[in-house]
């Protein structure tokens, strides 16, 4: 499984298309904005999107959702409890500032440990729960698609609508610290890390 970054948006999230290097199936992980920068990755990579996932509901991770559905029409993934995000615009001047669009509803609510296969690979999906309600991060082979959960150095708010301090610690400690040290770190936003790295230097692990 590979997997290729493309930053989107006046947020500059990172979305993912994660793939099967045998088949070329893709995952379409988190299309914020810029949705025919999305398309033009993916054409030129030769890419055939089965799924688009979204590790969580706001706008900043899910305001192409509209355009890769219709473009491809394929299933839309979200935890159920991030799944009411979806839909009717929410933070009404960040999304014009970012173009989205009103998402389409979820096909599918992902549940902690399901794994969505992706060609002859499998996400694993880890629900970590504190960014929001229904925040995922999406476990590949070695690496952790960690959405607003855990950044270089740094870790998701939690002082937006659902969101916890004290569940993005436990998410943390339980879901993400207890991967090797040798994971790669995806993050919703900014720089690649590892756990070993973040064990060591992210003051927000304790």
């Amino acid at each position: 499984m590979k997997y290729k970054e493309i930053v989107v948006g006046g947020l500059e999230t990172n979305c993912y298309l994660v793939y099967c290097e045998e088949t070329l199936q893709c995952a379409v992980v988190d299309p914020g904005a810029e949705p025919e920068r999305i398309f033009l990755e993916i054409a030129e990579a030769e890419l055939k999107p089965v799924v688009i996932i979204n590790t969580h509901g706001h706008v900043d991770h899910i305001g192409a959702n509209r355009d890769m559905k219709d473009h491809f029409g394929v299933p839309l993934y979200i935890h159920a409890a991030d799944s009411p995000m979806l839909g009717k615009i929410q933070q009404l001047e960040l999304s014009l500032f970012l173009g989205a669009k009103d998402s389409p509803p979820a096909d599918h609510l992902m549940s902690d440990g399901e794994e969505i296969k992706i060609g002859n690979s499998v996400l694993r999906v880890l629900h970590t729960p504190g960014h929001s309600p229904g925040s995922v991060s999406l476990l590949g082979d070695g690496f952790l698609l960690s959405g607003d959960t855990l950044f270089f150095e740094g870790v998701g708010r939690t002082d937006l609508p659902g969101g916890s301090q004290k569940q993005l610690e436990q998410s943390l400690r339980e879901k993400v610290m207890t991967l090797p040290d040798e994971t790669v770190i995806l993050p919703g936003h900014g720089p690649l890390t590892s756990v070993g790295q973040e064990r060591v230097n992210n003051l927000f692990i304790t």
